[in-house]
């Protein structure tokens, strides 16, 4: 079994671990008062090269990496190269950023611009059009599966792992697993959207190589976050929670593999695709 990982962390989250306790009473007769630390969350405005491009709802931690995240899951920025400087400001309980990007970046987002009022809860939240809903994308290159024990005690070590929800809860995680089986990065947010795109911004501003492991999201897998992981070249996606029929469709046919871990039995593997099972008479 893999060894306890030193996991990557963001600077700015030892402030949301300071705690915050809300007090609340229990319903009951008792009627005990008590205090509870509760997850953040706050506006993000983001802008490119001065145009306003995106309002969404994000715990406020991690944000480069998220901005950097999203700008390459959403298919804004071809690379990490095109994105030139990240600035960002907190304003009472919201945060603006200033994004700089490449001339040619700029120019097709203005060709396909469209106001995108995102949410935590729902990936194709202001998309207007089914071809950016179902986008055509590259195949991955095939890649092969990850040792089976390093997805041994996977749910409990990703519980270690996840700092924030450990005080909070109400937070998605999404890890990177290195070619050792290590835990070596760990994003939260509200938004399971939002905890991927951190994810592969900290994947993109680190330098670590996406296929030298693998990803997992302890949220739903739907086909947003195939379409997330493809764009990231991350060879292997984990799901916690069973994935949709067109997530398994979707992950076949570019080559992602695709493995879900149930709470009581073995991993799954949906993709790639199990050889055709023999019938006999």
């Amino acid at each position: 079994m893999p060894r306890p990982a030193s996991i990557s962390t963001p600077a700015n989250e030892a402030a949301a671990l300071t705690p915050n306790g809300y007090a609340y009473a229990e319903l009951d007769a008792g009627a005990q008062v008590a205090d509870a630390v509760l997850a953040e969350e706050c506006a993000l405005a983001i802008s490119y090269n001065g145009i306003s491009h995106a309002v969404m709802m994000v715990s406020p931690t991690a944000v480069e990496d998220f901005i950097a995240g999203f700008s390459l899951s959403s298919g804004l920025v071809d690379s990490i190269d095109e994105i030139y400087d990240i600035r960002v400001k907190r304003i009472g309980a919201a945060i603006n950023a200033e994004v700089d990007i490449s001339n040619r970046a700029f120019w097709a987002m203005k060709q396909q611009r469209r106001q995108l009022a995102g949410t935590s809860g729902c990936g194709l939240c202001g998309v207007e059009a089914l071809e950016q809903a179902l986008p055509k994308l590259d195949a991955l290159a095939i890649s092969p599966l990850p040792p089976a024990d390093h997805l041994l005690e996977l749910r409990p070590r990703i519980n270690d792992a996840q700092r924030l929800a450990r005080q909070s809860g109400a937070l998605h995680a999404a890890l990177f697993i290195d070619g050792t089986g290590e835990i070596v990065l760990c994003r939260e947010d509200i938004g399971r959207h939002n905890a991927l795109d951190k994810l592969i911004g900290a994947l993109q501003r680190d330098g670590r190589n996406s296929h030298d492991g693998f990803a997992v999201v302890t949220s739903r897998c739907s086909l947003e976050l195939i379409h997330k992981a493809v764009r990231a070249n991350i060879a292997t996606l984990v799901s916690l929670s069973a994935p949709t029929a067109l997530t398994v469709q979707w992950a076949r046919q570019h080559h992602l593999n695709l493995i879900h871990l149930p709470h009581h039995s073995a991993p799954r593997v949906y993709s790639p695709a199990p050889p055709a099972r023999e019938h006999h008479a």
